[in-house]
């Protein structure tokens, strides 16, 4: 005789996870605190074995390691070298951990670009009908609905389908949108003990997947300044590192404006992640610094390309990573100059407001 026997559950501890896959969670951690150093973040993992007790005589560090070696997640700079470095599939593994750490319990939205309060042609279908128009597509004809018409009107002894018993299913127009990505790499990212790029960057990935996943018709630039700025490409986000520099916001705004330029989409944006001041420009091959107070030079430059953005009608988001009312002032001017939008977020908070004003940036205008 068959039949179910059922017992008490016992829950397992770990989640079902193996030793491989929890000591994988930490070292893919501790690798955007190092800045993908594999040899910095095993020796972090070690101490923390050694403090916690993570390995045990069934599956030790070794066994760990020869698995990341086995499994994909790192390989050697130079054969039989004993430096490791990790690979692409690492780099992807942190970018989805980022963005399942940072928007997993946050409420997803579907697949496609953004939604606009305009219809026309798109693939997102409603449940709107409406009468046939000149111009629309043949793939937009309700045919159960139509041919329920023409048997309405014409009956069915002499049934025939005439323009004006068409129906069209309403789809909602989708539009694309380009965002630039301005990430602060200057020295204040790290000082006073607390650290902000690290949080940075796990955003940073995280908006990077969500939109190569998710949004794949929208486009995404990142670049960093500190003294200068520069392009950094997604796959870069893991290894970036915090730089003896100043705050050249102007350099980082120039060159997401020229980045804007070269795409075609009207709908374009730049998102900033900073926490101070701006303290530098570049006057020809020179440095002007000034990283006492509000300097009135570097900042009436930093307005000026404020409202030349605004005049573009390209809004900027401010995501203020320090709570010093000094500087959210200088903050407020900036978003008063551009029209824009600020937030003042604590370093845990940071995703959230990142990803929220993504998915809701509805201000579209079809062209």
């Amino acid at each position: 005789m068959l039949g179910y026997r059922f017992t008490k559950y016992v829950p397992n501890p770990d989640g079902g996870k193996t030793a491989f896959q929890n000591l994988l969670n930490i070292f893919m951690q501790l690798l955007v605190y190092t800045s993908g150093d594999v040899a910095e973040a095993m020796d972090w993992l070690n101490q923390l074995d050694r403090q916690y007790g993570l390995t045990n005589d069934e599956y030790a560090m070794g066994d760990f390691l020869q698995d990341l070696k086995d499994k994909g997640y790192i390989d050697e700079e130079q054969p039989n070298s004993g430096t490791f470095q990790i690979t692409s599939k690492s780099e992807q593994s942190i970018r989805q951990r980022s963005l399942e750490e940072i928007f997993g319990k946050l409420k997803k939205s579907k697949p496609g670009s953004h939604q606009s309060p305009v219809s026309g042609i798109g693939d997102e279908p409603t449940t709107d009908r409406r009468d046939f128009q000149f111009g629309d597509s043949v793939e937009q004809i309700a045919m159960t609905d139509s041919i329920r018409n023409a048997q309405i009107n014409h009956g069915i002894g002499d049934f025939k389908l005439t323009e004006g018993d068409l129906e069209v299913v309403e789809n909602e127009y989708k539009t694309q949108t380009s965002t630039a990505l301005m990430i602060d790499i200057s020295h204040s990212m790290i000082l006073y003990g607390e650290d902000r790029i690290t949080p940075a960057k796990k955003v940073a990935m995280a908006l990077a997947e969500l939109i190569t996943t998710r949004y794949p018709k929208d486009t995404l630039d990142i670049l960093v300044f500190g003294n200068d700025a520069w392009e950094v490409e997604i796959k870069d986000l893991p290894y970036l590192q915090v730089g003896p520099y100043h705050t050249n916001t102007v350099a980082g705004m120039e060159l997401a404006m020229d980045m804007l330029r070269r795409r075609k989409t009207s709908n374009k944006q730049i998102f900033m992640i900073t926490d101070g001041k701006p303290t530098c420009l570049k006057e020809g091959a020179k440095y002007y610094k000034n990283s006492f107070g509000l300097d009135r030079k570097i900042v009436n430059k930093t307005l000026n390309l404020a409202t030349q953005c605004r005049r573009l009608n390209i809004p900027i988001t401010t995501f203020m990573v320090a709570q010093d009312p000094y500087l959210q002032q200088f903050v407020r001017e900036f978003t008063k100059a551009n029209n824009g939008r600020a937030f003042y977020s604590s370093l845990q908070g940071l995703g959230n407001y990142v990803f929220e004003d993504y998915v809701r940036n509805r201000r579209k205008t079809v062209r």
